[in-house]
């Protein structure tokens, strides 16, 4: 039988291999580790995303939810779905266009969907999908996506990584609200995509929480 030593000293080999093929083949980690924390958040949170969905329907009707077509990695677009908290016609005139802090579009009973981001609990499918992580850059609408490529070229370089649910760029400057604005969420994606790993993710979710709660609280 193997001394307790031997057998200790055999296990943190074994932890120390895990953890250095973690880091070496990140992407693909972390993309499995997506794919089993985004079927468990959706469980999860079911019965709230189908409150949020009644209260839609009760306040504006169908569809309770929408989908938005967005650039993913590579520049691929996709569907991504969210609750609807604004009206059916909010872009009828306008077109695509950043949402304002106290946007007039927003059904005035869900507005605090939007403040405490449930509205972004349906993204949950698109990860279960391939298409999104947990944590990386926001992805942009095609047309934005390009307006934004003409002011700053280096753009491009949030496409390297799935987009996220959540993000460094939103938790230290909250969503895009105009091109200027973009710039500092711009600097901040880079940030997080050259310094990824597992640590710096654990830290942005722990934060995301807490800014739920805060968010929910007020």
């Amino acid at each position: 039988m193997p001394e307790p030593i031997t057998i200790v000293g055999l296990g943190s080999g074994i932890l120390g291999l895990l953890m250095h093929l973690a880091r070496r083949y990140f992407d693909v980690a972390k993309e499995v580790v997506d794919v089993l924390l985004g079927a468990v958040l959706l469980l999860v949170c079911a019965p709230v995303i189908a409150a949020c969905g009644l209260l839609i329907l009760l306040a504006d009707g169908r569809p309770v939810f929408f989908t938005q077509l967005r650039v993913g990695r590579w520049g691929k677009c996709f569907q991504m779905y969210k609750l609807r908290t604004m009206r059916r016609d909010a872009e009828a005139a306008s077109g695509a266009v950043w949402a304002g802090r106290k946007d007039p579009r927003v059904i005035p009973l869900c507005r605090w969907m939007r403040r405490s981001h449930l509205d972004e609990l349906p993204q949950l499918l698109n990860v279960l999908r391939g298409q999104m992580a947990i944590v990386g850059p926001r992805p942009e609408r095609p047309a934005i996506h390009e307006r934004l490529r003409d002011l700053y070229p280096d753009v491009d370089k949030r496409l390297e990584v799935r987009p996220g649910i959540t993000g460094l760029a939103q938790l230290r400057a909250g969503y895009d609200t105009d091109l200027e604005h973009f710039r500092t969420k711009l600097d901040n994606d880079l940030d997080y995509i050259a310094r990824r790993r597992w640590g710096l993710d654990l830290g942005i979710l722990v934060r995301t929480l807490g800014k739920f709660h805060d968010n929910a609280a007020h």
